[in-house]
């Protein structure tokens, strides 16, 4: 199926897509490419940006984030009109669809010809682009196809389906927790089922279980409407027991702007503070690091925070991972 003819459900112009699987490169690619920086998840994580597939299995979400940068008209499908594909046809497809639009690189006389073969052969997945990835029926074996193929996994989630996340077993599991209560979820998250605060709170009681995956609480802040009661948020952080907790300036950008003022985006000195504030309640997670120019803050029990397999001197980065399979 071309992209031209593809399904209703991938609407987004900006989105390249193979049925409901829809990839789209973000800034830092770019950047990443042309060596001109990397994302924070660099900094933090050790994900080399130009080597990074930013990707969804579906183009929906349960919930209507007044802090969203997408357009929350393009979630209004019924998943029961869509034709899933199965997990490896996903993979497939986002290995291909990355492939498509990186390709303009290979002639631009600032990106070097090394980094961009190696920006032709993923060594990470985000699955973060947009919708929430737990809707998708075939999540946990998506997840092991890429690492059947030695790619790692980045999974971003809601929190409104436990029960999924429970069978997820990416490299680092992320879960929004955007509100230190029920009034402030309504409110902000503006969740389309009625027990998403309820199953929000089970999720944390999943990541409390997780003995392998690395577990992060991620929180995006706005101003006038989710920073407050830093204890509270410290409490449910604590219970979900993750490896780390990242707090995030809202960006004032794409259709967000519809629905909120510029100034409900907080500097990074805000985000710091607030941060820190958070930290007295933690005293297990002692380390702070920041990346300003992303206006985000991350907590953690240890000052190393790399996924292992992704230090430099890891043999990961010496593989073909299409050899093995003969391509």
């Amino acid at each position: 199926m071309s992209e031209s003819d593809g399904p209703k459900q991938v609407s987004d112009p900006e989105y390249h897509s193979e049925n409901h699987t829809a990839a789209q490169t973000c800034g830092w690619t770019a950047n990443s490419l042309r060596g001109e920086g990397k994302c924070y998840k660099y900094a933090f994580y050790g994900i080399e940006s130009h080597r990074c597939i930013q990707m969804t299995p579906v183009v929906k979400c349960n919930e209507r984030c007044v802090f969203c940068w997408r357009d929350h008209a393009g979630h209004a499908y019924e998943l029961g009109d869509v034709e899933w594909d199965d997990p490896s046809a996903v993979a497939d497809a986002s290995l291909e669809l990355q492939k498509k639009l990186l390709s303009g690189f290979g002639g631009n006389d600032q990106v070097p010809r090394e980094r961009f073969e190696e920006a032709m052969e993923p060594r990470h997945v985000a699955i973060s682009l947009d919708g929430e990835p737990s809707l998708y029926p075939y999540l946990p074996e998506l997840i092991e196809e890429f690492r059947d193929r030695d790619i790692t996994t980045f999974l971003v989630s809601n929190g409104t389906k436990p029960e999924v996340l429970a069978e997820c077993d990416p490299t680092q599991l992320y879960v929004s927790v955007d509100a230190p209560d029920r009034w402030t979820f309504d409110e902000t998250v503006k969740a389309v089922e009625d027990d998403a605060w309820e199953r929000l709170i089970d999720t944390l009681d999943v990541l409390a279980e997780k003995d392998e995956t690395r577990t992060v609480l991620r929180t995006t802040l706005v101003n006038g409407r989710n920073m407050h009661h830093p204890e509270w948020y410290a409490s449910m952080f604590q219970r979900a027991d993750p490896d780390f907790v990242e707090l995030k300036a809202y960006m004032h950008v794409g259709h967000s702007r519809g629905r909120l003022d510029r100034d409900a985006m907080p500097d990074h000195e805000d985000v710091r503070a607030f941060t820190e504030d958070v930290m007295e309640h933690m005293p297990e997670h002692d380390y702070l690091n920041d990346v300003p120019v992303s206006h985000v803050t991350l907590l953690s029990k240890t000052e190393d925070t790399w996924v292992p397999k992704l230090r430099k001197d890891s043999e990961f980065w010496e593989r073909d991972p299409y050899a093995e399979a003969g391509d």
